[in-house]
């Protein structure tokens, strides 16, 4: 069981900064009982003052990953508080919205809350409350409006927030330039600029089991992220059958084709 534990806490820090402050941790610790066994009196005594403060240090350090964890365990099936999630007719205009944002390469983000909730991120930007749709999310990722930079978050069927701020992965495995594939069997990865959209989309599914859509300015390629992983390049039937796979519960009719 400890092992398990252990196990499941390095997976947790793999890939992240955590993992040169662990190291870190360890080297303190092996220089304790380096200094214990060759008795350096004056080394002893000065990491004797840090020590006992290690256990507050782990916690401020590993904030992110302990909040991880403890949502991770409250997203047991057994646990859940709530099954509400977005139908088959919210997905749909999702899909529709993406195809036209992406045909006139307008930069998109577009958040789908599952069983996480995400009320502290619709706060902080402008509160819709608003019936999910096309013509809604067409119009809010218009260029020049003032709600066009920013994440959109859906809650259930409803768009419930636009323009809202989400954190940035601080994973050290996102580099400026990624491989993000799609569709292995039938072209290899490419790779192309992650901007500030795909990072907040790895960061928001990093601390949530949230889905995200992402549309590139640019390029007008249309991702989706979830459990901190990015997949790209997608047509609009990928990208409606994953939103169906991860959004609707098993046994759910979906379209065919």
């Amino acid at each position: 069981m400890v092992g398990l534990v252990v196990y499941n806490l390095l997976l947790l820090i793999r890939g992240t900064g955590g993992v040169r402050i662990l190291v870190g941790i360890l080297v303190l610790a092996g220089a304790a009982w380096i200094a214990a066994l060759l008795r350096l009196d004056t080394l002893q005594a000065s990491l004797n003052y840090l020590l006992p403060a290690l256990p507050v240090v782990i916690v401020v350090l590993f904030q992110n990953q302990i909040r991880r964890a403890l949502a991770r365990v409250g997203r047991n099936p057994l646990l859940r508080l709530t099954t509400d999630q977005t139908d088959e007719s919210g997905i749909g205009e999702i899909v529709i919205a993406a195809q036209a944002l992406s045909l006139r390469k307008l930069g998109a983000l577009i958040v789908i809350e599952r069983v996480d909730g995400l009320r502290d991120y619709a706060e902080n930007g402008i509160v819709l409350d608003a019936e999910i749709s096309y013509d809604l999310l067409l119009t809010v990722f218009a260029r020049g409006t003032p709600l066009h930079d920013g994440a959109v978050i859906v809650q259930k069927d409803r768009v419930a927030a636009a323009a809202c701020f989400l954190p940035l992965t601080t994973s050290v495995g996102v580099s400026i330039e990624q491989s993000v594939r799609s569709r292995p069997e039938t072209k290899p990865a490419e790779k192309f600029e992650l901007g500030t959209r795909h990072r907040a989309a790895i960061g928001i599914t990093e601390e949530t089991d949230a889905v995200v859509v992402v549309v590139s300015e640019e390029s007008g390629r249309i991702s989706i992220a979830h459990e901190g992983r990015l997949t790209g390049d997608l047509t609009l039937r990928e990208l409606r059958n994953q939103l169906f796979e991860l959004l609707l519960a098993p046994g759910t009719s979906r379209p065919s084709g």
